[in-house]
C-alpha cells in the first residue's frame, strides 16, 4: 500500500495497489460521416433495442454491465490458485477467492483483517467481481462520485479536472441516488401496471372484435344465403316466364299456320275445280257454273292475310331492369318482349310548334310498341336535330332527357327567331310528326300593363286614364268601365286590351300621351 493525497472531507486513506490490468484500447469508429473526428454513429442496445450514442471514445467508453459481473462471476475461476471456482470476494483486495483460498485468506497474518463476502450473498456490484477502475486512471478503482459531472471518479480524477467539482464517497451518496431510483423504479412499475391493464383491455377488445366479427360473418352467410335463394327463386320465375311466352307466341304462330293452311287449301281446291272445269267442260258447263266457280275464287281472293307472320321473335333479356322484391330481396333483370315501334311514337306539348327568342321550351316523346302500347322502360337511342331554315349555319342544340318511363323531355332555348326544322328520330327512324315546322318567334314582350277589370276601378275613378281594350264610359270618363260601351266583359289587359293573363305584350313601347295617361294607370 502507498499513502495518497487526503481527499474532500479529511484524513487519509491506504488503498492497496490494485493489480494493472492489461487493456487494449478501443479501436476508434470510422463510417459514412468521416474517420474518428467525424459524428459518432447511434447504436441499438440488444436487450431493449433503445438508441444509444457512442461516446467520443468509443466502445470503451461506455458504462460496463455491472450485472453482467455479477453473473459471470461464479463461473470466473480464482485470482490466486487459478484451480478452482470463485466462491468469495476479499472486499480489501478486491481478488476473487476459492474456498480454499478464502479460508487461507483468513488464516494468513497478512489478510488476517481483511473482509471476505461470499458472491452469492452478494447484491452490490461493487463487492462483486473485480472491481471497476478508471478509463483515465487504470490503476485506481472507481469509490467516488462526481455530483456535477453525475459519474464515478477515482482520486486522482478529484485531484485533477473534478478539482472544483462536490464529490463524495460512494457509500455516502448511494442512499440520496438510490431513493431517486427507487421512486422513479416506483413509478415506472405504475406505469407497468397502467400498461398491463391496457394490455388486457387491449386482449378483451381483440376477443370483442374477434367475436363481433364472427357474428357478422354469421350475418353475411345468411344473408347470402337469403340472397342466393332469392336469385334462385327470381331465375326460376324469368324462365317460366320466358317458357310461357315461348308457348304463347308458337300458339300464335300455329293458329296462323292452321289459318293458311286452310285457305290455301281453299284455294287449291278451287283453282283444281276451275282448271279442270275450263279444261274438260263444255261450254254449256263451263256457262252453268261460271257464276258460282267466279263467286267463289272472287270470295278466296278478298280473303285477307298478312304476308309475314303475325308473331315476332323479339324477346330480351334486360339485367339492369329493376323487377321488385323476391323473398325480402330487391331483385334486378327483367324479359322484354316489347320492342318499340317508331311509327307509333307520338310527340306532345304545348312548344311543339312554336316558341320564343332565348326561352326555355320543350316537348314530349311518348314511346310506344307495334301495339301502340306505351313503353314503360328508357333506355332508347332518340335523336333530334333542331336547325334553322333560312340560316343553315344557326342550329339549335338540344337536351334529350330519359325519364325511364317510356317519355324523354326534349328542351331547347332558339337564340334566333325565325322557322326550324325538327327533326326527332328513334333507332334511325321518324317518329310521328317528324320532321315539323317550328316558328321561333321574337323575345316574348312583358305587359306594360296591369291586368284589371276595368280603368274606372284601377285608377280610382279619374276620367283622364284610357285603356287599351277601347271602352269608354259616359260623364266624360276616357277610359272603361263595367258593362259600357267597348268593355270585353271581363278581365283584360290595359296595356294592349288581351283577355289571357299569361299572353304576351301586343303593343310596342309607350309614346304618345295617351300611352303616358295608359302608364299613370300602371302605376296605381
Amino acid at each position: 500500500p502507498r499513502r495518497r493525497s487526503p481527499i474532500k472531507g479529511g484524513g487519509s486513506s491506504r488503498i492497496p495497489r490494485q493489480p494493472r490490468l492489461s487493456q487494449r484500447s478501443p479501436r476508434p469508429l470510422t463510417g459514412r460521416c468521416g474517420g474518428p473526428s467525424g459524428a459518432a454513429r447511434p447504436v441499438l442496445c440488444p436487450v431493449c433495442d433503445a438508441e444509444v450514442s457512442l461516446p467520443a471514445g468509443g466502445v470503451g467508453q461506455l458504462p460496463p454491465d455491472c450485472l453482467a459481473g455479477i453473473r459471470a462471476g461464479a463461473a470466473t475461476g480464482c485470482d490466486l490458485c487459478t484451480d478452482g471456482a470463485a466462491a468469495g470476494r476479499c472486499l480489501t483486495c478486491g481478488v476473487r477467492l476459492c474456498r480454499f483460498c478464502c479460508r487461507a485468506h483468513r488464516r494468513q497474518k497478512k489478510t488476517a483483517s481483511h473482509a471476505v463476502t461470499e458472491l452469492e450473498n452478494t447484491t452490490d456490484c461493487s463487492h462483486a467481481g473485480k472491481p471497476l477502475l478508471c478509463h483515465s486512471h487504470p490503476t485506481e478503482e472507481l469509490r467516488l462520485f462526481c455530483e456535477q459531472c453525475d459519474q464515478l471518479v477515482c482520486q486522482d480524477c478529484v485531484l485533477g479536472r473534478h478539482r472544483q467539482h462536490p464529490c463524495d464517497f460512494t457509500g455516502n451518496v448511494i442512499h440520496r441516488h438510490g431513493a431517486a431510483l427507487r421512486e422513479l423504479l416506483r413509478s415506472t412499475q405504475q406505469h407497468m401496471d397502467t400498461l398491463e391493464d391496457v394490455l388486457s383491455r387491449v386482449d378483451d377488445m381483440g376477443g370483442a372484435v374477434r367475436s363481433r366479427a364472427e357474428a357478422v360473418a354469421a350475418e353475411i352467410c345468411e344473408f347470402a344465403r337469403g340472397y342466393v335463394k332469392a336469385i334462385e327463386e327470381h331465375r326460376d320465375r324469368l324462365l317460366k316466364q320466358l317458357e310461357d311466352l315461348k308457348v304463347q307466341k308458337e300458339n300464335l304462330l300455329q293458329l296462323q299456320k292452321a289459318q293458311l293452311q286452310q285457305l290455301l287449301l281453299d284455294m287449291r281446291t278451287g283453282v283444281e275445280f276451275t282448271e279442270h272445269l275450263l279444261m274438260s267442260g263444255s261450254d254449256v258447263d263451263i256457262l252453268i257454273t261460271k257464276a258460282l266457280v267466279s263467286s267463289r275464287l272472287t270470295k278466296l281472293n278478298s280473303v285477307g292475310y298478312s304476308t309475314h307472320p303475325s308473331v315476332d321473335d323479339r324477346i330480351q333479356f334486360s339485367p339492369h331492369e329493376r323487377a321488385g322484391q323476391c323473398c325480402g330481396y330487391e331483385v334486378f333483370g327483367a324479359i322484354l318482349n316489347k320492342v318499340v315501334d317508331p311509327a307509333r311514337c307520338t310527340l306532345h306539348g304545348e312548344d311543339l310548334h312554336s316558341a320564343h327568342q332565348n326561352q326555355l321550351s320543350g316537348f314530349t316523346l311518348l314511346c310506344k310498341d307495334s301495339t301502340g302500347e306505351r313503353m314503360r322502360r328508357g333506355g332508347e337511342a332518340v335523336w333530334v336535330t333542331i336547325t334553322h331554315k333560312d340560316k343553315r349555319d344557326c342550329a339549335v342544340k338540344p337536351t334529350v332527357c330519359d325519364n325511364g318511363d317510356g317519355t324523354y323531355c326534349i328542351s331547347y332555348s332558339p337564340e334566333e327567331p325565325g322557322s326550324y326544322a325538327v327533326c326527332v328520330c328513334v333507332k334511325g327512324q321518324h317518329v310521328q310528326g317528324s320532321p315539323f315546322t317550328l316558328l321561333v318567334k321574337h323575345k316574348f314582350r312583358e305587359h306594360q300593363g296591369v291586368f284589371h277589370c276595368c280603368t274606372f276601378c284601377s285608377s280610382g275613378g279619374q276620367k283622364a286614364v284610357r285603356c287599351a281594350c277601347g271602352g269608354t264610359m259616359p260623364g266624360g270618363y276616357q277610359g272603361c268601365g263595367h258593362g259600357h260601351k267597348g268593355h270585353p266583359g271581363c278581365h283584360h289587359w290595359s296595356c294592349c286590351g288581351q283577355v289571357k293573363e299569361s299572353s304576351e305584350c301586343l303593343c310596342g313601347p309607350p309614346s304618345d300621351t295617351s300611352q303616358r295617361s295608359l302608364l299613370r294607370t300602371v302605376a296605381l
